[in-house]
């Protein structure tokens, strides 16, 4: 049983990575209404959101076990949020500690990255359809060319989920089409390692950011160089997201350390100029993310803390200081942008709920002001002799 601590709960066991999972499609959907019996039971309601999580203690007999852990958003804990003391699936990874992880958006596997190499588990229903009948098995005859390739430092899917992009910790690039796993863009350099990569949401470009160096941007169609981003004096770059804005232009927003302050950058994806910076806390960086509607950045930090700021002017709108006794390894947003999760080396999983999301696009009350301020006007004007007699002489 979990030991729940504020927003927390405690799964005892350090986690390294996790996401939430896409159940509309890894679930059976219901059958259509003209197919289903008039005399059947209405459908039962849908499943709560719910995370996977990856850790461990690693090789050795240490007693703490390496596993993945799928858990649910509490019930009724919206005003303050947690995840269930009870785990919904657990699954052992023997003496090999899940490092990175990437749910396919589209429910087809979860790409798990090992310190000597990577896995693809995928999604079974046992005889019938719901999360009872729900298990994670590994897929054993796929990924056979990375299963001994070393540990992946950066993993993700492309948001449509065709695109597969892995860097490893010896300096190698690889962008796959999924899941054929044809090549698309390799890239060795084995002075640096992979920190963080990113790929835009029409699949157009990849940003990868490694030990050293600047930002490098790849245009995926002609896999060429189309940018080098370069850091200013005393800037180490860390991580790196694209953000989407409510014209479906694209920003990229990079994380740097700069003496003792950790900062976000933003550049332009049409000129790729730098647009922006601004110092957001004086502990070193370890997570960041980015929310689906592209309205709020995240920031987690080695103190523990969760920081969550809007996207447009960098404002800090959530500050949760010690939100971990230990490093922040994992930020990751729900779909819909209500809810921040964030795991810890310290084995708690954490949900922040940050409210109704709002679209990175235009204010309504600079607007509603703009009214207000005319109608007053309109009414001085209509009222003006009457407001002068009421004037004193």
């Amino acid at each position: 049983m979990a030991i729940r601590r504020g927003g927390s709960q405690s799964y005892g066991f350090p986690i390294y990575c996790a996401a939430w999972l896409p159940l509309a499609h890894i679930l059976k959907p219901d059958r259509p209404a003209a197919e289903a019996d008039a005399d059947a039971p209405s459908p039962s309601p849908p499943p709560p959101p719910m995370v996977l999580l990856g850790g461990g203690g690693g090789k050795g007999r240490n007693g703490v076990p390496n596993k993945l852990v799928m858990a649910a958003l509490a019930a009724g804990e919206e005003a303050a949020p947690a995840l269930s003391p009870d785990t919904v699936i657990e699954v052992r990874t023997q003496e090999e500690v899940p490092y990175r992880m990437a749910v396919h958006p589209r429910g087809d596997g979860v790409f798990c990255a090992f310190p000597n190499g990577c896995k693809l588990y995928r999604w079974e229903s046992q005889e019938g359809e719901g999360l009872q009948n729900l298990s994670l098995e590994p897929d054993q005859e796929a990924l056979a060319e990375l299963k001994e390739d070393g540990l992946q430092l950066a993993i993700s899917f492309s948001q449509e989920g065709s695109i597969l992009a892995i860097g490893g910790e010896d300096g190698h690039l690889r962008v796959f089409k999924w899941p054929a796993m044809a090549p698309v863009l390799t890239e060795t350099d084995t002075k640096t390692s992979i920190k963080d990569l990113t790929i835009s949401s029409d699949e157009r470009f990849i940003a990868v950011n490694r030990s050293s160096g600047p930002c490098r941007v790849w245009d995926l169609q002609s896999s060429e160089v189309v940018a080098s981003l370069p850091r200013e004096a005393g800037e180490m770059f860390g991580f790196c997201r694209f953000c989407n804005k409510a014209d479906n232009s694209h920003v990229l927003f990079i994380t740097a350390m700069e003496g003792d302050y950790g900062k976000i950058v933003s550049w332009n994806t049409t000129s790729w100029t730098r647009t922006g910076s601004k110092k957001i806390t004086r502990e070193a960086i370890s997570a960041f993310a980015v929310s689906p509607n592209g309205a709020l950045l995240a920031i987690g930090t080695i103190e523990g803390s969760v920081v969550i700021v809007d996207s447009k002017d960098m404002r800090t709108l959530v500050t949760v200081k010690k939100a971990h006794l230990g490093v922040v390894t994992t930020l990751s947003f729900s779909q819909d942008s209500r809810t921040l999760l964030s795991t810890s080396f310290d084995s708690t999983a954490r949900v922040t709920y940050v409210g109704s999301p709002k679209s990175n696009g235009t204010s309504i009350w600079p607007i509603l002001l703009v009214i207000i301020l005319a109608v007053l006007v309109y009414y001085c004007m209509q009222h003006k002799e009457d407001i002068l007699a009421m004037l004193p002489r």
